[in-house]
């Protein structure tokens, strides 16, 4: 399984509008084209960032999709007013324990590595650290995006509620911590997100 996402720095009077374009426009298209097998939108209404994610069921049909969304996106980009950043992964790691409602929020974590030691995080990430994510309180999901050519990847857990997200943030700086450390990964950013849209149907993955 694979994944684009594009990053859009919003202003924050444009957010609302563009979640609801994404949503009414840009979901249907997108669930309509070959392959796509769903998208998710974050939301960090502090900064303006916005992250929405489609994923795909192999790395031809997100390719194949590219010229066709390219429009798509670009006119997404300017109702939220700004311009896209896009990056395509590999969908490594995805485990479901409950599907999120509203006020779900998400803990992205970036890290970088070397090329060569993807596995090796990968396995950490399944084998060590998502048995003590699952234990956190209000846990919903958790996921794994890896792009092994620029040695960069992305952990994103979902939480039920605000409040279940900042209780666990002791303890999920312990895990990061020690994941890193084992995984010899360096943490290059953490941010929290609003999930305004979450429409995925990937299969189970860890």
């Amino acid at each position: 399984m694979y994944a684009r996402s594009t990053t859009v720095l919003a202003h924050p009077e444009s957010i609302d509008a563009g979640i609801t374009h994404i949503r009414d426009e840009v979901m249907p298209a997108l669930l309509g084209m070959e392959g796509c097998i769903g998208l998710s939108m974050l939301v960090d209404r502090s900064s303006g960032r916005c992250i929405a994610t489609s994923a795909w069921q192999t790395r031809e049909a997100m390719l194949d999709s590219a010229d066709q969304l390219r429009p798509v996106r670009d006119h997404a980009a300017e109702i939220l007013g700004a311009r896209p950043q896009v990056d395509e992964w590999e969908i490594a790691v995805l485990h479901r324990d409950h599907t999120s409602g509203p006020g779900a929020c998400v803990r992205a974590t970036w890290v970088r590595m070397e090329a060569d030691q993807a596995d090796r995080a990968v396995d950490v990430y399944r084998m060590a650290m998502l048995p003590e994510m699952q234990d956190f309180e209000g846990f919903c999901s958790a996921s794994l995006l890896v792009d092994r050519a620029s040695g960069l990847a992305v952990s994103s857990v979902t939480y039920d509620s605000h409040e279940a997200m900042e209780r666990s943030r002791a303890q999920a700086g312990t895990l990061r911590e020690m994941g890193a450390r084992e995984a010899g990964v360096e943490v290059v950013e953490i941010c929290e997100f609003d999930l305004a849209l979450a429409h995925l149907r990937v299969p189970e993955m860890a």
